[in-house]
């Protein structure tokens, strides 16, 4: 009896100890926690500064085929061609005695009249002053103009010489004149091969698709003695049969007329 009350008094004891602990044991109070500082917004990556010399466009391939402009002349030798409803109604040739000059063509129907430097070949200005001189051009009283046979539905042709003080226009449109039959084919040959030049350049600069036809043209000009001087468009259709914006047929084309043209005459 006594054991188990010295027993219980020890468990008595120990649970006020242990009561006592509790109460004097502080929690920590809980420490405040700085705010974050809020991350900087992310910035968008700058494009990459370019490269000095380097081109990121698409690269311009259709270069201008401009004419190199002839140098000064005075005009000596000027002709006129009209006929309304053809494909170029106004045609006007000037240029002095070593071929340099100037062309004008005004397409049918159309207000503008385009024009390009001349520079005859020594060739076709060979032709054009035997020819004057056999007519002795300047100094005849010579009406070219057959009698009885007006073809002005075919064109009026206007040839003038100014030289030495002196000036003579000769006006026909149909002659039995052999010499003055050569001044027409001639010049209307120096207009044909002009314009056709005009024509290939905006085709092969816009509308190279156009080219084969005009390849053709060309070709047909040749056949038919329609243009002066062959030989001297040999650099020209070499250029043009060296163009790869040109389909291969045109360029082709144009490498056989280059081989019909060099082939030497028997």
């Amino acid at each position: 009896m006594q054991r188990t009350t010295v027993f219980l008094l020890i468990l008595l004891m120990s649970a006020f100890a242990f009561g006592q602990r509790r109460k004097t044991v502080t929690t920590p109070k809980p420490t405040a926690t700085p705010s974050a500082t809020p991350a900087p917004a992310e910035q968008p990556t700058p494009p990459p500064s370019p490269v000095a010399g380097k081109k990121n466009g698409r690269p311009n391939l259709a270069k201008t085929d401009a004419a190199v402009p002839a140098k000064s002349y005075t005009p000596v030798y000027v002709y006129t061609f009209e006929r309304p409803g053809f494909q170029y109604s106004s045609i006007k040739i000037e240029h002095d005695e070593d071929g340099r000059g100037r062309i004008w063509f005004k397409p049918d129907k159309e207000d503008q009249a385009f024009d390009d430097p001349l520079m005859l070949s020594p060739a076709t200005m060979a032709t054009l002053k035997s020819t004057f001189d056999e007519l002795h051009f300047l100094d005849s009283t010579e009406d070219y103009q057959f009698p009885g046979r007006d073809f002005s539905t075919m064109g009026n042709v206007t040839i003038t010489i100014s030289r030495g003080g002196k000036t003579r226009t000769a006006k026909y449109n149909w002659t039995e004149n052999k010499a003055a039959k050569t001044l027409m084919d001639t010049y209307r040959g120096i207009a044909n091969e002009a314009t056709w030049k005009f024509e290939m350049t905006l085709a092969r600069q816009n509308q190279p698709l156009l080219t084969p036809g005009l390849a053709d043209t060309i070709d047909d000009y040749i056949k038919r003695g329609e243009v002066p001087d062959p030989p001297h468009l040999i650099p020209y259709l070499q250029e043009l049969s060296n163009d790869e914006r040109l389909p291969l047929i045109a360029r082709n084309h144009l490498t056989r007329i280059i081989d019909q043209i060099s082939k030497p005459k028997h």
